[in-house]
């Protein structure tokens, strides 16, 4: 039986390339959205087209029972799970002057609080199989903190915190928990911070670029191996270039 996959946040960027690198290596991939469903099916027929196997999953993450409900559907498409890859996040750039409560609630709520949620969700079911992987998908800032950030560096700091606690906890069941910390990495979404500001922080690098999808997507894959990183567990894997 083929291995399946959940991927959060997974209709664009980052998690598109996650996705993809996985089902060509043989996963059974979930592709999980919020928004935008038109990047989510034309990701699910660009699989299925390549000879894979998807399925596209709309869930509100903010929602602890959409949370709950998501897990019932993706059982009851593949029948099991062996990696949950929490990804979805969003950001705010802003001095804290002009970080409102409300902007404060949601970026904790869908960076932290929802990969919480997702995992208490499959929870039994990595228990029952003894086995599974959960990755979660950090930042840099999550490490060493960003100016004007202050909101998203939090809620990233907090969620390798979850990581380390959980590995500990879940590492007797046979269950693997890690991070992955990116740097820049070029998608449409860092696009909006401008030429200039993009070529500062290449130049800030030491690898002098920016990362891409790809580079994510081969991390996850290879923490996801039982085989290559089967002794890995609690562990933040940087991947930005030697930035930080």
């Amino acid at each position: 039986m083929q291995p399946c996959v959940l991927i959060t946040g997974a209709s664009g960027g980052i998690g598109a390339k996650i996705a993809e690198h996985f089902s060509n290596a043989g996963y059974r991939v979930g592709i999980h959205y919020c928004h935008n469903k038109t990047s989510a099916e034309q990701l699910k027929a660009k699989i299925l087209e390549n000879g894979g196997d998807a399925e596209i999953f709309c869930a509100d993450l903010l929602d602890k029972k959409a949370c709950v409900f998501l897990r019932d559907r993706f059982i009851e498409r593949f029948g099991s799970i062996d990696v949950l890859i929490n990804n979805a996040g969003i950001s705010k750039i802003a001095p804290i002057n002009d970080v409102s409560f409300e902007d404060w609630d949601r970026l904790l709520s869908l960076n932290l609080s929802s990969p919480f949620y997702l995992i208490k969700s499959f929870l039994p079911d990595f228990l029952c199989n003894k086995s599974g992987s959960i990755i979660n998908i950090s930042s840099m800032w999550g490490v060493s903190g960003a100016s004007c950030e202050v909101a998203y560096s939090a809620s990233k700091a907090g969620l390798i915190g979850l990581t380390k606690a959980l590995a500990k906890e879940l590492g007797p069941s046979g269950i693997r928990v890690n991070a992955i910390s990116p740097g820049v990495i070029n998608t449409k979404m860092n696009e909006a911070l401008g030429g200039d500001i993009l070529r500062e922080l290449q130049a800030d690098a030491s690898l002098q670029r920016l990362g891409n999808p790809c580079d994510v997507a081969g991390a996850a894959l290879f923490l996801a191996d039982n085989e290559k990183s089967g002794f890995i567990t609690g562990q933040n894997l940087v991947v930005d270039g030697g930035f930080i």
